[in-house]
Order: structure tokens, then sequence, then C-alpha cells
């Protein structure tokens, strides 16, 4: 049997991903106004970096996964993630670039990895 707090996390597991995300959003809107320059400077170059060009949004945002996964950046996988389920993302497309991440950077990759799947099916699911 699961100790009663175990029990607790999975529950709340569902919504992790939305509420870090939101929660997050919020602090950078802060940023956004108590840092302009730094903030404005970050989203121009986020901007260019994820504009269609050789590579489509979504092969850049699956490269962004990886990098966030290898960081072990759980706000990262949960934008990321969210920007590819927008654009589409197949469960296995998102599993081949998560290989990729396991590859270069191991088993925290991996753990980091099992965070992204979770994300990716509570984005995948209405709110």
């Amino acid at each position: 049997m699961n100790h009663p707090a175990e029990e607790n996390n999975v529950a709340k597991l569902p919504t992790r991903y939305r509420e870090l995300t939101a929660s997050v959003s919020k602090q950078l809107g802060t940023l956004r106004t108590d840092a302009p320059e730094v903030m404005k400077a970050f989203g121009d170059l986020a901007k260019a970096a994820t504009r269609d060009g050789a590579l489509d949004k979504k092969t850049k945002e699956l490269i962004a996964l990886a990098l966030g996964v290898a960081a072990h950046c759980d706000a990262c996988i949960g934008f990321h993630v969210q920007a590819l389920v927008r654009l589409g993302t197949s469960k296995a497309e998102l599993e081949e670039a998560l290989g990729m991440a396991i590859y270069m950077g191991g088993g925290p990759s991996a753990m980091y990895s099992a965070n992204a799947l979770a994300a990716f099916e509570e984005f995948s699911t209405q709110p």
C-alpha cells in the first residue's frame, strides 16, 4: 500500500506542468516589468532562434526539449512540451528526441525524460 503522501503526489501529477508553467510565466512577467531590457532581448533571441528556417519550429522545439532535459530544467520541459503539443508532435517524435537526450545525458536525462512524458500526457489532454 502506498504511503498517503505518495498518493497525494501521484494525485497532483496531472496538473503539475500546467501549474509550473503558469507560476513561472507569472514570475517572468515580474522580470519583464523589473528588467525590461534584459527580458526584451531574451524574447527577441527566442523569436529569432525559433523562427522557421532550414529547420522548422517543431524540430527546433524538439532540440530545445532535449536541451532542457539535459539541463534538468522542469520549467523548460513544461514550456517546450506545451509548444510541441500545440505543433502536433506525436508521442513517437517526442520519444525519439528524448532518446537523444538520454544518449547524451545518461541516467539523469532518463529521469527528466520521464518528466517530459508526464508533461506530454498532461498537455495532450484538455484542461
